[in-house]
């Protein structure tokens, strides 16, 4: 197995309300089995997938609707390693490599976070300057990265 194939492909989601461009306000969702760590909605990508189907797959999955457009995409994957407890879990993999979205809420989009799986027990929306005040230690650079580059680009 080559490192590249140490990182598990995921898709992963900045969600923006229905009300963007006028509120810039960033969907994080608590985690159920971790205590007070939100995140943003992300999910694995499966073998023959792709890219979009899994990201629409995966929102649906995992916050009960995929009423979203897709405003801007990261150009590039992005990867993270596991911590040490995590990675003991998630054997072969070490980490994720993410193909990040920018993706804006509809107007009718209803969350639903009682999905077959539950993966998450709350969410909320935060301003772009607190979403990194609120997410896991070992993810923050790449959100850092991503939430950065969606800035420059004016569309955080």
């Amino acid at each position: 197995m080559s490192t590249q194939d140490t990182y598990r492909p995921n898709v992963a989601m900045i969600i923006v309300s229905s009300n963007y461009p006028q509120k810039k306000e960033i969907f994080i969702a608590q985690r159920n089995d971790l205590l007070d760590i939100w995140q943003f909605p992300q999910g694995g990508i499966d073998q023959g997938e792709e890219v979009k189907e899994a990201l629409f797959r995966e929102m649906e999955e995992e916050i009960g609707t995929d009423a979203a457009e897709i405003i801007a995409e990261y150009p590039e994957w992005i990867s993270y390693d596991f911590p040490e407890k995590i990675a003991r879990k998630m054997k072969p993999y070490k980490g994720q490599t993410q193909r990040y979205f920018l993706l804006k809420l509809s107007k009718d989009a209803k969350i639903n976070l009682e999905t077959e799986h539950p993966e998450f027990s709350d969410y909320k929306y935060v301003s772009v300057k607190d979403v990194l005040n609120h997410t896991a230690h070992f993810k923050k650079p790449v959100y850092e990265t991503v939430i950065n580059y969606f800035k420059n680009e004016g569309l955080l």
